[in-house]
């Protein structure tokens, strides 16, 4: 069951865009390995402002993922990618619609 979410918001560099994106994208891999992670969105928001949105089940999970691969990378890059540090906020999940098990 999903229980916390964490939205962060990323403004690109100007110039910085596409590489922004492309970082993004090149997360999927490593989102898909998180057993914790049970959703995972990357999103374009404007065509300078980014977003992940993720959800978990528990807090060791989310803890997981902000001590994890991806926010590892984000943070080596931020300085050279982003305009300002991504905003990054834990979120309680009050309900939530899922596909069926198959």
């Amino acid at each position: 069951m999903v229980k916390l979410a964490i939205r962060a918001t990323l403004v690109a560099k100007p110039g910085k865009e596409a590489a922004v994106e492309a970082f993004l994208k090149s997360a999927l891999p490593l989102a898909m390995r998180e057993a914790g992670t049970t959703l995972w969105f990357a999103l374009k928001i404007t065509p300078s402002t980014f977003g992940i949105f993720d959800a978990f089940a528990d807090e060791a999970g989310r803890d997981a993922h902000l001590a994890g691969p991806i926010a590892a990378a984000l943070m080596a890059q931020a300085s050279e990618l982003l305009a300002h540090a991504p905003v990054i906020e834990k979120i309680d999940v009050l309900a939530v619609k899922l596909p069926a098990a198959s």
